[in-house]
């Protein structure tokens, strides 16, 4: 019995067997390998996902440090806060709460 010499790669041309082993390491190092392409793209959008988060959370500690500051300091806001907030009142005052 006589193999068909399309299927022994040993009579196949080296530029084949090139090409063929090529393509394998591309298909290798772009989706299989540990630090593979694809891995390393979702690595770099976690990480400007986690860095936009990063941002938003400084401002949003500035913005809570500034009200913070404003309400040790401003009287006025603090005692509008307790009134529409808490409900709370001067001695003599009547409060009428209407609800929607």
């Amino acid at each position: 019995m006589k193999i068909n010499p399309i299927w022994n790669p040993l009579r196949w041309k080296k530029s084949f067997l090139m090409t063929l082993l090529g393509l394998f390491l591309i298909v290798w190092f772009g989706f299989f390998d540990t630090y593979s392409v694809w891995t390393r793209l979702k690595l770099e959008r976690e990480k400007s996902d986690l860095k936009r988060k990063t941002e938003q959370l400084v401002n949003d500690t500035a913005v809570l440090k500034q009200r913070i500051e404003a309400l040790q300091n401003d009287p006025a806001l603090l005692e509008r806060i307790a009134r529409e907030e808490y409900g709370m009142r001067r001695p003599g005052e009547t409060i009428y709460r209407i609800r929607e």
